[in-house]
């Protein structure tokens, strides 16, 4: 894959941390630590649309939102998982995975609007990308490169 024209939009750089990257996408951790919050961020230049990728990136999308859905799981902090693709604000596609729990500071509603949690402490991030580690080891359908393994 050639990801040289992709560019990570600003506001997706700055309100999240890399933690890998699957085939098609990378995987960022939305930097509030009241949910555990993926995205799913296609390497693919001036995509803004989901119908725009190949029939080959649909596939690899929906695998690598099917493997973030197990990481979640795995981490055991959701009653629900929530994945959607908005753009509303950020053009560039990206997809959001989750981790909702009952009583969380949006919970039904959607998390959007919904400011709460603090940025991560670097410990914490730490802790869940140690347990990602173990859940890849466990899970080899997943196939993410995590960032510095």
């Amino acid at each position: 894959m050639s990801d040289s024209e992709f560019v990570l939009d600003d506001v997706l750089e700055r309100d999240s941390i890399f933690i890998g990257q699957f085939e098609l996408c990378q995987l960022r951790l939305i930097n509030k630590d009241e949910w555990l919050w993926f995205l799913l961020i296609p390497m693919r230049a001036k995509i803004t649309e989901i119908h725009e990728l190949t029939v080959a990136d649909r596939y690899y999308l929906i695998d690598e939102v099917n493997s973030v859905s197990k990481i979640i799981l795995n981490l055991g902090r959701c009653d629900k998982i929530n994945t959607g693709a908005l753009g509303n604000i950020v053009n560039q596609l990206h997809i959001h995975v989750i981790a909702r729990r009952v009583g969380d500071a949006g919970w039904p509603g959607p998390v959007w609007g919904v400011d709460a949690g603090k940025p991560y402490e670097e410990q914490v991030i730490a802790d869940i990308v140690s347990r990602i580690k173990v859940c890849l080891s466990q899970d080899p359908s997943i196939h993410l490169e995590l960032k510095n393994s």
